[in-house]
């Protein structure tokens, strides 16, 4: 008995795009790591003899997390969308170095909505679509960054801590990988879940 096989040419080719698509995605985000790690280099040769360091790049809008000079994880983030800078009410991106001054959230579920660092139970509706909504939602974690350079994100009128710069939870997820914020350093709700749990306070934070 002879079986006829009918090869689908539609079904190659869709499959040789996806994973020429892979492999390209791949790639890129391995640059991108490579090229972020030699800025990283530039900025302080010295970096690999902190114990953890979170590092934030505004050109790749992503965040790497780097312990003893190794990466060891690489997210997707989203900084402000009007620019950096450390001026008060600008909602911009403060530069710079900072640390985490407190971690709040711990053991909260995925998605918790927080208004004024304070959960009341609600729970946020995640938004996949590129939408930017009326509500700026801080959920699941905070991690509360506090500058470090007096004059650059500490001090009257330009201080991180005191503008409430965040690493958080976001409702907008569909907006993550672009500038979407008003201020503060957003991440994919279980990237920031797993993050909290991964670092302490006074961890440094480099944002650049």
């Amino acid at each position: 008995m002879s079986h006829n096989i009918v090869i689908n040419p539609f079904k190659i080719i869709l499959l040789l795009f996806l994973i020429a698509s892979c492999s390209t995605l791949v790639e890129d985000k391995n640059t991108n790591k490579n090229n972020v790690m030699y800025k990283i280099q530039s900025i302080d040769s010295n970096f690999s003899n902190l114990e953890t360091l979170l590092f934030v790049d505004i050109g790749t809008q992503s965040l790497l997390h780097i312990k003893k000079g190794t990466v060891l994880k690489y997210y997707s983030i989203s900084s402000s969308y009007y620019g950096t800078g450390s001026k008060e009410n600008s909602l911009k991106t403060p530069l710079g170095r900072h640390e985490i001054y407190k971690k709040i959230g711990n053991g909260l579920p995925n998605n918790a909505i927080l208004k004024g660092r304070v959960w009341n139970g609600a729970i946020a509706d995640i938004i996949v679509e590129p939408i930017d909504t009326d509500f700026d939602h801080v959920t699941s974690r905070i991690l509360w960054l506090d500058g470090l350079e007096v004059g650059k994100n500490k001090g009257k009128g330009i201080d991180s801590r005191n503008r409430y710069i965040y690493i958080h939870g976001t409702a907008e997820e569909g907006l993550i990988g672009k500038p979407a914020s008003d201020g503060c350093i957003r991440m994919y709700n279980k990237d920031v879940i797993e993050l909290f749990d991964l670092v302490d306070e006074k961890a440094q934070v480099w944002i650049y």
